[in-house]
């Protein structure tokens, strides 16, 4: 990535989300070299031929950053509409099962766009679903991140265990063990950066407890600490995954992943909504993150996180918003808002505060990926990915707390975000891309998908 102009962002009121929590109003943010030089009051005249970018009337954030997520769902929005998790599953995964790397392609081009357009300027992707003849579905939507320009997290997914195993997915798109881990070494083999300026990382992300083996989970593991890239996967989501696991394996979800040596910082779970006392203390002791997905787990019925609970014992804790097929929006900052209004509802007023639920969307969320030494915050030496959101409309003006404006009231226009210095987003429009292309693209894919599920 070419950082090498400066860009000076002026007079904006910029919410650090430093270690101290500042906030400053008028202030200059300097970038260059893809990442922030300088935060506060700056003399132009020291950059002389800077781009100058007016923040006035505007806020000033981290970008950010989406820790859950199943992009080729976009093609397959509002199906299943009122169903539970288990029910919502089996009647999708037979569409699933027809995917191929066009319909990813043009799911994953959909799904960013409108997570840049929403904020975000990191995301991970778990996709799990790799029929036979698919094609080369990672590599597609990793074409499409590069195409919009966002930082990306994909997981190489996976399911071994199916319908006539006891698992939920269909025979069909279940995989061996053998072909699972020589898929997965292949993704980081082929795409994995370690790097600390990194616009691709690769992690790996066995599906569920209830749809892979313990021994795909156990070597899923060993492989992951081996190359040193992170695991993901779904738990504790709904009542019905408890009760599969107390069946099942006699034990909680977590004492089940615990047992498999799925605890530690390089770990983090999605939803996480059904945590007992004792499971929220071993994440804390363990540094085992999770993404908190409040839009999908209202839309489906699954209950609601206890978002206080783990932010309190100190459990890394970002936003996601799911897969589409669950939460047909997408959009990252709607999850702030509504990880402060799921809070309150069960917790009462005082029981997440917008600062709060702005920290999880953007350090909370670098923390859980493992990106906390260069993203998350406004600082100094950090990667260069903001967002300057606009509060200057009709709907924003008069409301006299900026970060209340932002997510307690409707989303404001995006004036121009960055990642490492580089434009995404200009005037709630990715630069990038041709949106109405890309909407053609996605509506001819959902046709495609839906006729050959028949």
């Amino acid at each position: 990535m070419d950082g090498q102009a400066v860009t000076l962002i002026e007079h904006a009121h910029v919410v650090t989300v430093d270690p101290d929590d500042r906030e400053l109003v008028d202030a200059t943010v300097v970038i260059a070299d893809g990442r922030i030089a300088a935060v506060g009051e700056v003399d132009p005249a020291a950059h002389p031929g800077a781009e100058r970018v007016d923040g006035t009337g505007c806020v000033l954030t981290p970008g950010l950053v989406n820790t859950h997520h199943h992009l080729y769902q976009w093609i397959t929005r509002g199906l299943a509409a009122d169903h539970t998790l288990f029910d919502w599953l089996t009647t999708l995964y037979p569409v699933w099962a027809g995917i191929d790397a066009d319909g990813v392609r043009a799911a994953a081009s959909g799904g960013l766009s409108v997570l840049a357009r929403s904020g975000a300027t990191t995301t991970t992707d778990h996709h799990y679903v790799f029929p036979t003849d698919g094609g080369d579905l990672l590599g597609a939507e990793i074409d499409a991140a590069r195409s919009i320009g966002l930082r990306f997290h994909p997981t190489r997914g996976s399911m071994d265990l199916g319908r006539r195993d006891g698992g939920l997915p269909p025979d069909s798109v279940v995989e061996t063990i053998d072909d699972i881990l020589a898929a997965s070494g292949d993704a980081i083999d082929r795409w994995h950066d370690p790097s600390p300026d990194s616009m691709l990382r690769i992690g790996l992300a066995p599906c569920s407890p209830f749809s892979v083996t313990a021994d795909l989970l156990r070597q899923s593991a060993a492989l992951a600490r081996e190359r040193n890239v992170r695991l993901h996967t779904h738990l504790a989501e709904t009542d019905d995954e408890s009760a599969f696991c107390a069946e099942r394996f006699g034990c909680t979800p977590l004492e089940y992943m615990s047992d498999l040596g799925w605890l530690g910082d390089d770990v983090w779970f999605a939803h996480g909504v059904h945590f007992t006392d004792d499971a929220v203390a071993v994440l804390a002791r363990s540094g085992t993150g999770v993404a908190h997905c409040p839009t999908s787990n209202a839309r489906l019925g699954a209950g609601i996180a206890r978002t206080r609970d783990l932010v309190a014992a100190g459990v890394p804790v970002g936003l996601g918003v799911d897969g589409a097929a669950s939460n047909e929006s997408c959009r990252m900052l709607e999850e702030a808002h509504m990880a402060v209004m799921m809070a309150r509802a069960v917790g009462g007023p005082t029981a997440l505060t917008t600062r709060q639920s702005l920290r999880l969307a953007t350090m909370g969320g670098a923390r859980v990926l493992g990106r906390h030494d260069d993203l998350g915050s406004v600082e100094p030496g950090k990667l260069a990915d903001l967002v300057l959101w606009d509060l200057t409309t009709m709907a924003h003006s008069g409301i006299a707390d900026p970060v209340a404006a932002l997510v307690l009231g409707s989303q404001p226009p995006i004036r121009r975000s960055w990642v490492g210095g580089q434009t995404v987003v200009v005037d709630d429009q990715v630069v990038s891309v041709d949106a109405e292309k890309i909407a053609r693209d996605v509506e001819t894919e959902h046709r495609r998908l839906l006729g050959r599920a028949g």
